[in-house]
């Protein structure tokens, strides 16, 4: 059995592999140009980043019901695409207002604002030209249903909509059920996205797809907790991004609301839920069940 930060690091680099393949200067059929400049933003805000956490989230819960890797890699590209270009547009002034992002200067600082927010506009469509395409699911039944499950978690009542909520937190105190709401919209929805996507590709029960929907809510819960931990408990340089800047902008978090003490009890409670999800699920989910703990025991 390969080791799990191997296995992790693996379908990083795959993604990686399948991100580079497709931001080609190469215009595609019915593509007139791609703009260099364009292109440029798209690869600094995409490539060379991050964990991937959400595509290896989505490729291991498709190979739980037999999907490989070939098959699940386009859409797990998909899902990275939505995901970066969400974090180009968090981190513009008007919207978060980050200079840092995984390491280094975040996309509108290294180009401009309008050409971060294309740069975004484009990962986010170009997701749903990959989830259209063959190499994403023979089926087209198939492409059909995660076509909806991407819309339906990146956008209005999903990623986006927590956004809205985010920026409505910076002038009003919100309560615990606000929190939770906001934290599953924005952070939870693209997570629990990835985990029910892989039940799609792989044909699952519904019995099944819905313990891997469950799964994904405690994990993105107990990421986006783990997340706040970190911004009171670790600096800068260690997360990679501006540290401290919800308490700053007067946003509360489970954390502000908890303690810190409260807040880890609260945290292995979902990472016990998280593992109990899978329950129904033999030794081939050892791979989500260690990526649900490291979720909760990662350092940035």
């Amino acid at each position: 059995m390969i080791e799990f930060a191997t296995l992790l690091q693996q379908c990083a680099d795959e993604t990686e592999k399948a991100l580079v393949d497709i931001l080609t200067d190469q215009p595609l059929p019915a593509e007139i140009s791609r703009p260099e400049r364009l292109m440029a933003a798209m690869r600094h805000s995409s490539l060379d980043g991050g964990k991937r956490l959400r595509p290896f989230l989505l490729i291991q819960s498709a190979a739980l019901f037999g999907v490989d890797l070939d098959r699940s890699k386009t859409a797990a590209a998909a899902l990275e695409c939505i995901h970066c270009y969400s974090l180009v547009h968090d981190d513009l002034p008007a919207m978060d207002d980050d200079d840092l992002r995984r390491g280094k200067p975040t996309t509108h600082k290294v180009f401009d604002e309008a050409t971060a927010i294309l740069a975004g506009d484009a990962l986010l469509t170009l997701a749903f030209d990959l989830l259209s395409r063959e190499e994403t699911h023979p089926d087209p039944s198939i492409r059909i249903e995660l076509v909806r499950l991407y819309a339906r978690n990146a956008g209005l009542g999903g990623m986006v909509g927590g956004q809205m909520l985010d920026l409505e937190a910076e002038q009003k105190a919100l309560g615990e059920k606000e929190i939770i709401l906001l934290q599953s919209m924005k952070t939870g929805a693209l997570l629990r996205c990835a985990c029910e996507s892989g039940a799609v590709l792989g044909n699952a029960s519904s019995s099944e797809r819905m313990a891997m929907l469950t799964f994904g809510e405690r994990t993105g819960t107990a990421f986006q907790l783990a997340d706040d931990i970190l911004d009171v408990t670790s600096d800068a340089q260690t997360m990679g991004k501006e540290t401290g800047k919800d308490a700053d902008r007067g946003k509360g978090t489970l954390v502000d609301l908890y303690g810190l003490e409260k807040s880890k009890l609260l945290l292995n409670e979902h990472l016990e839920g998280a593992l109990d999800a899978l329950s129904m699920f033999d030794a081939k989910a050892d791979y989500l069940r260690q990526a649900a703990r490291f979720i909760v025991e990662r350092k940035n």
